[in-house]
């Protein structure tokens, strides 16, 4: 049964606008395949395209919220498995959900745990119901499936609801891609099923479903058919980012998000590099997540206009300019490269928060001119203008 529109929701077709009272999605302009917008909650509003930090367990690492909110980001994202592991979705539910514990007033999108579970758990056994697996914290055994899932997502008190999937792994076959591709699908309608059935919570949140098939251009349309049957707020792009390349991730983004509807948000999970993030807005994708700029950060390496900066290197040690002179973050305004570079080489702790900072500020501020170049009609022009100037570092 097709569940578009949902119930209680109206479509304009002239403003290519889904309303209800939890959640809207509106396309402001669009450029080419670009689209810029607006998604509306209870919590706030996001701008598309937007790029989501990611706050693993329960924090933004090396990042107070407020810090996060002032370099412009709308959503975070919080981790299913590990906050069901640590500090555990019923003690997280008694301490107030998710927001109030760590601080942050808007909204949070939280994925499954399918991924995690898969990549970091010890001794994992699939199964038709789901996934039994072994804590990589203590060992202690755990059960997640469709319907625990969304149980430990309302117990957060997630805004963004995603659907419980297999994440397919790169180089697969065809036949399994398939397999895999196919219990993702009953997986997303037992998702569905289990959101429904989550009382007030799934009168405030919203539910978005994740398209698999890997690489194959049938897989998709496959799987976006049956998740449009199923009906969702959003659709998630996933399986890409899993070591195919950007070559491949691209070709497979070509025709992927056009399978999915239109008038609902496309999210690619997992991306990714600030190219990675122009090429997907070209290709129709307004959300994104990814660890990169807080993991390099804490590793020395800062995102710039002009490409990424090694701060260990050398020939920074009495470099008394900004980490990029284009940025007006508050690291860029307020400390050099020298003392960046000194702050890592020494081990110290304020190094990894200050290259963090910048590199949110980074990000968000690519999306803003993202979100500017395709309201003005000019995003070709400054993908190409990106794309000259990154390449130099």
């Amino acid at each position: 049964m097709n569940r578009l529109p949902l119930c209680g929701a109206t479509f304009d077709s002239r403003a290519r606008r889904v309303t209800d009272s939890r959640f809207s999605f509106s396309i402001a302009a669009t450029d080419g395949k670009a689209r810029t917008g607006v998604i509306q909650m209870r919590r706030g509003e996001i701008r598309t395209p937007a790029f989501m930090p990611v706050g693993t367990a329960a924090t933004v690492k090396g990042m107070r919220p407020a810090e996060v909110r002032a370099a412009g980001a709308d959503i975070i994202l919080g981790n299913t498995y590990h906050l069901m592991l640590r500090p555990g979705a019923e003690r997280m539910a008694r301490l107030g959900g998710l927001h109030g514990f760590m601080g942050w007033d808007r909204p949070i999108l939280t994925d499954s745990g399918g991924y995690q579970v898969m990549s970091l758990s010890a001794l994992t056994k699939m199964s038709e119901e789901g996934v039994a697996f072994s804590s990589h914290i203590d060992g202690s055994k755990h059960m997640l499936t469709p319907e625990r899932s969304m149980e430990i997502q309302r117990l957060l008190d997630s805004d963004i609801v995603m659907a419980f999937d297999e994440c397919t792994k790169n180089g697969c076959t065809h036949d399994e891609a398939a397999r895999s591709m196919e219990r993702s699908m009953r997986w997303a309608r037992r998702s569905r099923e289990g959101f429904d059935s989550g009382g007030d919570h799934a009168g405030r949140a919203a539910l978005f479903g994740i398209q698999q098939g890997s690489l194959d251009e049938n897989l998709r349309r496959i799987s976006a058919q049956k998740l449009i049957e199923i009906g969702f707020d959003g659709y998630a792009v996933g399986g890409l980012a899993v070591g195919e390349g950007q070559e491949a991730m691209f070709a497979t983004l070509d025709f992927a998000p056009g399978m999915l509807p239109g008038e609902k948000p496309r999210y690619l999970m997992g991306v990714g590099k600030p190219d990675d993030i122009v090429g997907a807005v070209e290709r129709g994708i307004d959300m994104f997540d990814c660890v990169l700029p807080t993991r390099s950060g804490r590793n020395g390496q800062a995102f710039t206009w002009a490409g990424p900066l090694n701060i260990r290197n050398a020939r920074f040690a009495e470099d008394q300019g900004p980490l990029d002179p284009r940025c007006a973050c508050p690291v860029c305004s307020g400390w050099s490269r020298a003392y960046l570079h000194h702050l890592v080489k020494a081990g110290e702790m304020l190094g990894a928060m200050l290259m963090t900072q910048h590199n949110i500020h980074f990000y968000q501020s690519l999306m803003q001119g993202i979100r500017d170049a395709v309201a003005l009609g000019r995003f070709a022009a400054f993908a190409s203008d990106f794309r000259r100037d990154y390449q130099r570092a």
